[in-house]
């Protein structure tokens, strides 16, 4: 879809198309629907502050992406700072635990994604999660393809290490029988 820099409705149309996509990527990063909503929002308002500065050599959508993941990154950043001021302030108390209800419901691959760093988990979920190729994700993210590879790599090697201890590496039967020595082959 062709934008134009500065078009009101071309914006428009950008937020209605971008926006579901942006909100799960962020959902994805920081782990909090609230806090991804919020910061979808603060994006697509700098986003329209800028929009007559856009450029049209850099697709529309990756460059709201960009926005919006630089907009989580510092979110998280500014939340372990608070983390850190609340447990100084509680200093002495224990942490209240998570509800179990709320860890047994959580799937092992969100858990490991969003324990990631926010610059690899944005790699790999605009990769895995949207479809996007090393290009759109650089493109998206403002750094050479060549780190996005590396990225991937890096995010890829911390899901597995994460990960393994919920899989098993062993090989199973291709056809598991209770029936002892019957071939296959012979039905």
């Amino acid at each position: 879809m062709a934008y134009t820099p500065g078009s009101r409705e071309d914006f428009d149309r950008l937020y209605r198309t971008a926006y579901p996509r942006v909100f799960r990527t962020l959902a994805a990063i920081l782990a909090d629907p609230d806090a991804a909503e919020d910061c979808a929002q603060d994006a697509f308002v700098q986003g329209f502050q800028a929009w007559k500065r856009w450029r049209p050599d850099a697709p529309a959508e990756a460059w709201i992406h960009r926005i919006a993941v630089n907009r989580a990154i510092s979110y998280r950043r500014s939340a372990r700072l608070r983390h850190v001021g609340e447990v100084l302030k509680r200093f002495g108390r224990p942490a209240p635990s998570p509800d179990p209800a709320d860890q047994a419901t959580r799937p092992d691959l969100l858990t490991a994604l969003r324990q990631l760093p926010p610059k690899l988990a944005a790699a790999i979920v605009l990769r895995h999660y949207h479809g996007y190729n090393n290009r759109e994700i650089a493109a998206a993210l403002g750094v050479s393809e060549r780190t996005i590879g590396t990225r991937l790599k890096q995010a890829g090697e911390q899901l597995r290490a994460q990960l393994a201890p919920h899989f098993s590496h062993e090989e199973a039967e291709a056809f598991p029988s209770d029936q002892s020595n019957e071939s296959y082959a012979r039905r």
